[in-house]
């Protein structure tokens, strides 16, 4: 279990850098999330690494929730958005996230971010909402591109990744990968405990 917890602080300490990176380009752009908007957090193609789940599954163990947390999300029945999206109007477009502590690596840096062309060229990633809202200021940017590319999101994703490549390797819906990170913080809590008791008898 320590060593999940190790694991899980420089994941969060990657984190850290990676939300001053995203931040400070959109905010430098004027290209930032309308308040309260969670389009992207309903979409169930959003992916994210058992590695990038670990803190909030972690979080949720220290909670006393990891075990209620599983058995709802093994009961999902279809692909659905991310499961600690809060809804908050009837078609769920108004929201908030109620783990923003914990959030994977691809909720901090979406938004605006580079990413890599057919061609191999950073390109523009901008989420449809803020090219609407922020016209002129998507415009702009777009024209300042190579003197101010945008930091990439692979990059980051990756300085994630690579801190672990069993638990970082594979990309897996949102939800599959916090199930998937829940089960082996449960299974490693329980066989530590065993172990314990077995020294103790």
């Amino acid at each position: 279990m320590q060593r999940l917890r190790e694991l899980s602080r420089r994941v969060e300490a990657v984190y850290g850098e990676m939300a001053d990176t995203f931040s400070a380009y959109q905010q430098q752009r004027g290209l930032t999330c309308r308040s309260g908007c969670g389009e992207c957090c309903l979409q169930p193609t959003i992916e994210a690494t058992v590695l990038e789940m670990l803190p909030l599954a972690l979080h949720l163990f220290d909670q006393g929730k990891a075990e209620q947390t599983l058995t709802q999300l093994e009961e999902l029945t279809e692909p659905a958005g991310c499961f600690f999206y809060q809804k908050l109007s009837f078609d769920g477009k108004q929201g908030q996230c109620s783990v923003y502590q914990q959030r994977p690596s691809i909720c901090r840096v979406f938004g605006a971010a580079g990413y890599r062309d057919k061609t191999g060229s950073t390109a523009l990633s901008v989420c449809k909402v803020i090219k609407s809202d922020k016209v002129v200021a998507y415009q702009d940017t777009l024209i300042a591109m190579q003197s101010d590319p945008p930091p990439l999101m692979v990059m980051a994703k990756e300085q994630v990744n690579e801190l672990d490549y069993e638990l970082g390797k594979k990309h897996l819906p949102i939800n599959d990968a916090l199930q998937q990170a829940l089960e082996k913080v449960l299974f490693k809590a329980w066989y530590t405990g065993f172990n314990d008791d077995q020294q103790i008898a």
